[in-house]
């Protein structure tokens, strides 16, 4: 569904991405991981348009989508949330939604009806007339959720889901996301620090390290790479002699 090829992002002398290569199969959980600064985000920047690859080719369903603007990327159907929430904080939870919802759609009671499923499948229908700023953290996860899938996507990026979530709202999250891929179809690419959410519900890992992919595959394989292992813990110091040679009695005492 998305692939990128040489995928080369700079910040004057900061090279943010370096020849990126990576794949993402339809109807799968994919997760993007890697040390902070890895280029994780700068990665979905790119993949949504907010930045330009200097380099490399990156395709969406086989079309050219490099060039394209944000607004042309998620009407082709890839939507996102963001790391940092910013909600319209004086309008409703149904307002916010609706924003979304109304993208591409003439018929207002459409994108209407839209909102509403995507509220509900989000646990949010108790909280649909309630302003954007009085909402919990969990609950702006949850709206970001609902206005990216708002949006209909093919293709849904989550940056950091989890962040933040005790380890019950950890696991309701990760039934959401899993709910969405299985009830709509909707493949997912996620940003992720919690590694045992991501172990155990991701299809395939993809691993980032000061911008260059060090690995992707199948979660057990990934886990097990020494230069992932490296990337997260460092080298291995080498052990060092403690041997103590022990001084002979002198026999003359």
């Amino acid at each position: 569904m998305l692939e990128g090829k040489g995928i080369v992002k700079k910040f004057g002398g900061l090279v943010a991405l370096n020849a990126v290569d990576f794949t993402v199969k339809k109807g799968t959980i994919t997760g993007l991981i890697g040390p902070n600064g890895s280029g994780k985000t700068t990665l979905f920047n790119v993949i949504t348009g907010f930045y330009r690859p200097d380099q490399g080719y990156l395709t969406f369903k086989e079309k050219s989508i490099a060039r394209m603007k944000p607004h042309q990327i998620a009407k082709m159907g890839i939507g996102r949330t963001f790391q940092i929430a910013k909600p319209f904080l004086s309008m409703t939870t149904e307002e916010n939604v609706m924003v979304a919802s109304l993208y591409g759609r003439e018929a207002h009671s459409e994108a209407f009806d839209d909102a509403r499923k995507c509220i509900d499948l989000c646990d949010l229908s108790h909280r649909r007339d309630t302003l954007a700023s009085d909402l919990t953290l969990v609950e702006i996860k949850r709206l970001q959720m609902a206005r990216a899938l708002a949006l209909r996507p093919d293709l849904l990026l989550l940056d950091e889901p989890l962040a933040g979530l005790n380890p019950v709202e950890v696991n309701l999250a990760l039934i959401k996301i899993e709910k969405i891929r299985t009830e709509l179809g909707t493949t997912i690419l996620l940003i992720e620090h919690v590694i045992s959410a991501v172990m155990k519900t991701c299809d395939e890992i993809i691993v980032l390290h000061h911008g260059s992919k060090i690995a992707q595959g199948q979660p057990r394989k990934v886990a097990e790479s020494p230069t992932v292992i490296e990337a997260y813990l460092g080298k291995p110091t080498q052990k060092q002699n403690t041997k103590v040679e022990t001084a002979k009695p002198d026999e003359n005492r």
